[in-house]
């Protein structure tokens, strides 16, 4: 099985992958997201899908740095609020990091975890894909952007 050590991942204005380019200390990912608990049993999910601002910074060659998450509300709260609080957020760290370029990148796997919910880029195995080339695949957590073949940068959302 071939996983490569690093993939790239595609900017795309205006949908996913609008906020990810590179700057002077090196690359980022930037996204407003929701998640919602591993455990959750579908109810009440207003009150527990949580909004969160998400900025990943990565070095030139792609290995995770660091990330900012920060929580803003829940859906139950009010997700207009806590979409233009994130929204908020986004830009005031955006607009801090130097010489800042929207474009393609390309990053290592990483994962992180913040109050439970799992942010990251994680290689997942198929065992029961017949087609070895298909077996692995890199998924964005929580975003739900999936990679694989041919790592053209690319993503299933």
């Amino acid at each position: 099985m071939n996983v490569p050590e690093v993939i790239p991942i595609c900017h795309e204005p205006g949908y996913h992958t609008d906020t990810i380019g590179r700057y002077e200390g090196g690359q980022f990912y930037a996204n407003i997201v929701a998640t919602l608990p591993e455990d959750w049993s579908h109810d009440n999910w207003q009150a527990v899908k949580r909004w969160h601002a998400v900025l990943h910074r990565f070095d030139e060659a792609g290995v995770h740095l660091g990330s900012r998450i920060e929580f803003t509300g829940t859906t139950a709260d009010g997700e207009r609020q806590a979409i233009a609080a994130a929204e908020l957020l986004l830009k005031q760290w955006l607009d801090a990091l130097p010489g800042l370029h929207y474009q393609d990148i390309v990053i290592a796997p990483f994962e992180v975890r913040f109050e439970g919910a799992l942010f990251g880029l994680v290689v997942e195995v198929d065992e029961d894909e017949d087609d070895e080339e298909d077996r692995v695949r890199m998924e964005l957590y929580p975003d739900g952007l999936g990679f694989g073949p041919p790592w053209d940068g690319c993503y299933d959302t």
